[in-house]
């Protein structure tokens, strides 16, 4: 595990935009994904790899709260946070949140499980131990 982990950095496109000019909710879950990628290779443990291991973390739910709006060109710092993991279920949170004054845009949070290749769940505490003790130990890390 890294001693630090950075926020992902994600500046808003036009085509991200509605018409009142504004970054189109949608969006959001998708950098949420965006920063949960990026978080998992600076933990040392790609999706990639996880898949290449037999491990799948599907999605189970996914939410966001909108505070303010981003628009076209904004940079947005996503912090993705491990609320909970038990080797098995885990729930990430994140917060969107301009770079150039430190407003929060959203709070959002997505629920995962693990899983094999065929969907069928996994207990990683006793079947991947290296991924449950990885996981484990970025519980509770706070990224900034």
């Amino acid at each position: 595990m890294p001693n630090q982990f950075k926020p992902y950095e994600h500046k808003a496109a036009y085509y991200e935009t509605d018409c009142m000019g504004i970054v189109h909710h949608s969006n959001y879950i998708r950098w949420f994904e965006e920063a949960r990628v990026d978080f998992m290779e600076q933990m040392g443990y790609s999706y990639q790899q996880a898949e290449k291991n037999g491990v799948m973390i599907p999605v189970l739910s996914a939410q966001c709260d909108y505070k303010l709006a981003a628009v076209f060109s904004d940079v947005v710092l996503i912090i993705p946070k491990i609320e909970y993991f038990n080797g098995f279920k885990m729930t990430i949170t994140y917060k969107a949140v301009r770079k150039s004054d430190g407003a929060l845009l959203a709070n959002g949070e997505t629920k995962h499980c693990f899983t094999d290749l065929k969907l069928s769940p996994i207990r990683t505490k006793r079947d991947y131990t290296e991924i449950y003790e990885l996981f484990k130990s970025c519980e509770g890390v706070d990224l900034i």
